[in-house]
């Protein structure tokens, strides 16, 4: 897992914005449609978009699991909505990610599944490192077998500025333990209907 961050100054964060704003020949105080964006936009990065950055995965997935029955089979959910933001460029990444885990002796809530997956997500973050911190925390939290996330992004530092192709959708996946390898990647596919 990531090092903690810093202390949450959200007065900073909104002067930050004003002075952005000013740098860019705006003034935030004298155009009406701009007088609430600094608040607004220190309030969106840290309480939404960059709000994983304040869980820990690993201890919100031992919070989400009950005992596994006996001989409990892989778990697979797809289509979990995902919101990343770009460390390079501070633009959200979106899509939806898949996972797959193979229980050890406990089951995780598909609630919990989602939340982990916004946890990762919610923080600035490489698309392919959201993927090796689910999997992680799925491993460690749940004391799964194996664990898989497959992100299909589409990012707007790439659609929106730079090569512009709006139309460009980033695939990464990471597996771990016993989901690793060609095998675990067969019983993915299968779990999620054929969808890989």
């Amino acid at each position: 897992m990531k090092p903690s961050i810093g202390t949450l100054d959200l007065e900073r964060a909104e002067r930050a914005v004003r002075e952005l704003l000013a740098a860019l020949g705006h003034d935030a105080d004298s155009e009406a449609e701009l007088r609430e964006t600094p608040a607004r936009v220190a309030q969106s990065l840290a309480r939404e978009l960059l709000a994983g950055e304040r869980v820990d995965p690993v201890a919100l997935v031992a919070e989400g699991v009950s005992p596994a029955p006996p001989g409990a089979g892989i778990v697979a959910v797809h289509g979990i909505a995902v919101a990343a933001m770009c460390p390079h460029h501070l633009l959200p990444a979106l899509g939806v990610a898949s996972v797959g885990y193979l229980p050890g002796g406990q089951l995780l809530g598909l609630g919990t599944l989602a939340a982990v997956v916004d946890a990762c997500a919610r923080r600035l973050v490489l698309q392919e490192e959201i993927g090796v911190l689910v999997t992680e925390a799925i491993l460690l939290g749940a004391g799964a077998r194996g664990a898989y996330c497959r992100l299909e992004l589409t990012h707007s530092c790439f659609s929106a500025r730079g090569a512009r192709q709006a139309a460009a959708r980033v695939v990464t996946s990471h597996a771990t333990g016993a989901l690793a390898g060609e095998a675990g990647a067969q019983l993915v596919a299968r779990a999620l209907g054929g969808g890989e």
